[in-house]
């Protein structure tokens, strides 16, 4: 019989975005992320990415008006509906941060000790999703 092992990533969160090519560099440059597949459209802005984020994979795509699921960048929104969390090691959560700020990410929340016994920050990207850097590593 035949088993069934689930894949190493189970989940794949997928962002919209007014301006996904630029919002793709900036994901690089503020918080090391790489792009590991990437389609354009004919006008040649990025229509579809898949952006490596440690061990994991996010999707980002272009905002659209008519998307039949009804989602849309936070920037269209007037602010976010969510929240992202990535772990990144406790020694390197300062430079991180200074990165993030560096390279226009606005601060939510300054590093600081959460209540569960982890230090973190939370900014945001410039169309408006949040993102927590901690390192929480999971149960």
């Amino acid at each position: 019989m035949a088993t069934h092992e689930p894949p190493r990533q189970t989940v794949f969160a997928q962002l919209k975005y007014v301006s996904p090519g630029a919002m793709s560099r900036f994901l690089a440059d503020a918080f090391g992320f790489a792009t590991h597949f990437a389609v354009e459209g004919a006008d040649g802005e990025l229509e579809h990415a898949q952006l490596r984020v440690g061990s994991s994979l996010i999707f980002l795509s272009r905002h659209r008006d008519d998307d039949q699921y009804g989602l849309s960048s936070p920037q269209v929104l007037g602010g976010a509906s969510g929240n992202l969390c990535v772990w990144v090691a406790d020694d390197q959560l300062d430079a991180h941060s200074r990165r993030a700020v560096d390279a226009g990410a606005t601060i939510l929340n300054p590093i600081h000790d959460s209540l569960a016994g982890v230090r973190e920050y939370s900014c945001t990207d410039p169309e408006g999703h949040v993102w927590t850097f901690s390192s929480y590593a999971g149960e």
